[in-house]
C-alpha cells in the first residue's frame, strides 16, 4: 500500500469510529396518569400534562408532582437506578461504538385520588370547634391533607 492509500484509509477509520456510535443511548421519562390531563412537575419544572415524556441525561432521585383539579395532589420522590451498559467500562462502548440505538425509557404510572369533598356544614362545625379552642386558649392541631 502506498502512503497516500494508508492514509485515506487510517481516515476512513477513523470517521467510522467517531461517527459510529454517536448518542446510542436515547434515555425518556415517560409519566401516565388515570385520569390524563394532569400537570406533571419533575425537579420543580412544569413538563406538560400527563401523558407526557421528555429526555434526561442524568440518573438519580427525581422529585415527581401531580396535580389536576378535583384530585389530590401527588408528591414522590423517585430514585432512577443506571442499567449495566450505563456504568463504565461499559459505558464506553455502549456510548461511543453500539452500532445501533439503545432506549432506556422509564415509564411511571400513577392513579390519581379523588378530593374529600367536605360538606358546608362540617366546614362551619369545624371553623366553630376551632373559634372556640382560641377563645378557650387551647391550641388545636391542624386537620391532616
Amino acid at each position: 500500500m502506498s502512503r497516500k492509500q494508508l492514509c485515506i484509509l487510517a481516515s476512513t477509520l477513523i470517521c467510522l469510529a467517531v461517527t459510529v456510535g454517536c448518542n446510542s443511548v436515547q434515555r425518556r421519562f415517560v409519566v401516565r396518569t388515570a385520569p390524563p390531563g394532569a400537570e406533571v412537575y419533575i425537579d420543580k419544572q412544569f413538563i406538560g400534562r400527563s401523558p407526557v415524556s421528555i429526555p434526561f441525561t442524568y440518573y438519580g432521585t427525581r422529585q415527581i408532582r401531580l396535580e389536576k383539579d378535583g384530585y389530590k395532589t401527588v408528591e414522590i420522590e423517585q430514585n432512577f437506578r443506571p442499567k449495566w451498559y450505563t456504568r463504565f467500562p461499559a459505558s464506553l462502548i455502549s456510548e461511543n461504538f453500539w452500532p445501533r440505538e439503545i432506549r432506556d425509557e422509564r415509564v411511571m404510572d400513577f392513579e390519581l385520588t379523588p378530593k374529600e369533598i367536605i360538606s358546608d356544614r362540617r366546614l362551619i362545625e369545624r371553623a366553630d370547634e376551632l373559634r372556640g379552642n382560641v377563645q378557650s386558649g387551647t391550641v388545636s392541631l391542624p386537620v391532616p391533607r
